[in-house]
């Protein structure tokens, strides 16, 4: 499969960081977020690129683009290699920082002799490297950090400039409450632009608090151009209420925030010898080894028939890290999730997306039942927390002049 997309026009390569960006709409090319709108896109780190890129679906899905040379990798992705799909950089600042009421782009960019300013450098060398959007270098924002979201959002208005992401790094306990999330809601509507939210917390976030769920739904419904980075399941819930697009984390590292400073949790009691492998009918990610040993081994584990493995090749077959196995499982995920992605755009936005999200959780959880007892074993796979909550998040009901007439704006 080819990574390029012609509905998406390669920007032009400048050599000076001085140069001001290409205005959406000049010369003919399309707007950075129409290119984005509607796409579930896939963030990777660039080591891990070459395991996943021939599984993307480059007419619904695009990259961000994860790690300390990101920049260097989309240059050599936009103007070398002609990669023309959707494109961003995530300078993921809030790995290390935290945003502050001073500073809440602490990121550490070497001035120019033109420019001094850390966001508008990091914003340029983005643009530089041919991102379809430049995304902001924002720092952590922690649990009701008010003060470092008021400056954030002070500073982003400031740039006036709709063709930036104001990315939002933000502890889970924002959603927490219907009060905590009310704030942060008001907070982003002030920034006319895209909002790119990423959540924190240890393992599952969302798992975290009972209405986390709930709260990031009513998130998206209320907020305009608002998308969700650096997520799981929640990228297609997300995109099924509305999100002007999302991106899914190609590995673990990459589906929620560990706020800097703390180290990422792990279950103690699991040594992972072999890769994470994405269960399609669980809709979970589970050790290849695990489910190798449930199905008493890994020729009697289910066949999967995505186009990564084509029949080839059974779920329990991922038993080891060594050799090609992490690559072949990691094409797997992606396989899957594209087969995901293309039959959820199948349906029309709005309240039939939702439906089928809802329809599709429902059916997953009920399958861990049938599953379980066909392998002897009522506990040998558990569900998710956070599946067990978008089952719950029934659709509003939508009544029928009110879907025509949105059918008809759009």
């Amino acid at each position: 499969m080819t990574m390029t997309d012609r509905s998406a026009p390669l920007p032009r390569p400048r050599s000076d960081l001085t140069e001001p960006p290409d205005t959406a709409g000049v010369r003919g090319r399309p707007d950075g977020l129409d290119i984005l709108r509607d796409r579930m896109l896939l963030q990777v780190s660039t080591g891990r690129l070459g395991y996943v890129k021939a599984q993307l679906d480059t007419e619904r899905s695009g990259l961000v683009l994860c790690g300390d040379d990101a920049a260097q990798k989309a240059r050599t992705l936009r103007f070398k290699e002609g990669y023309a799909g959707p494109l961003l950089i995530d300078p993921a600042v809030y790995q290390v920082s935290a945003a502050t009421e001073e500073n809440p782009f602490p990121c550490n960019v070497q001035a120019t002799l033109f420019l001094d300013d850390p966001l508008e450098l990091s914003l340029t060398e983005q643009r530089e490297a041919g991102v379809t959007l430049p995304m902001t270098p924002t720092g952590y924002i922690r649990a009701e950090d008010s003060d470092a979201l008021r400056a954030a959002v002070a500073r982003v208005r400031e740039l006036d400039d709709p063709t930036v992401i104001f990315a939002v790094p933000v502890d889970v306990s924002w959603l927490r409450d219907e009060e905590s999330a009310r704030q942060l809601l008001a907070y982003l509507r002030l920034v006319k632009g895209p909002k790119a939210i990423m959540l924190g917390g240890q393992m599952d976030p969302l798992a975290r608090y009972a209405k986390a769920v709930g709260h990031l739904k009513q998130l998206v419904e209320q907020l305009p151009h608002a998308a969700l980075l650096r997520t799981d399941l929640a990228a297609f819930g997300a995109l099924a209420s509305g999100a002007v697009f999302t991106a899914f984390g190609a590995s673990s590292t990459y589906r929620h925030i560990v706020a800097p400073g703390e180290k990422p949790q792990t279950n103690k009691r699991i040594i992972v010898r072999s890769p994470h492998v994405l269960f399609p009918e669980l809709m979970a990610f589970f050790l290849g080894e695990k489910i190798a040993k449930h199905y008493g081994n890994a020729d009697d584990s289910p066949i999967c028939f995505c186009a990564a493995c084509d029949g080839e090749r059974s779920l329990g077959s991922f038993t080891s890290n060594r050799g090609e196995l992490p690559a072949a499982a990691a094409a797997h995920n992606v396989a899957v999730l594209m087969e995901w992605l293309r039959t959820l755009k199948a349906a029309n936005p709005g309240a039939a997306r939702q439906q089928w999200w809802y329809d599709r959780c429902r059916t997953a959880l009920d399958q861990y039942a049938l599953i379980n007892t066909s392998v002897r074993n009522p506990r040998a796979f558990d569900p998710p927390e956070q599946l067990k909550r978008w089952a719950r998040a029934e659709p509003s009901a939508v009544d029928a002049p009110q879907a025509a007439d949105a059918d008809r704006r759009r």
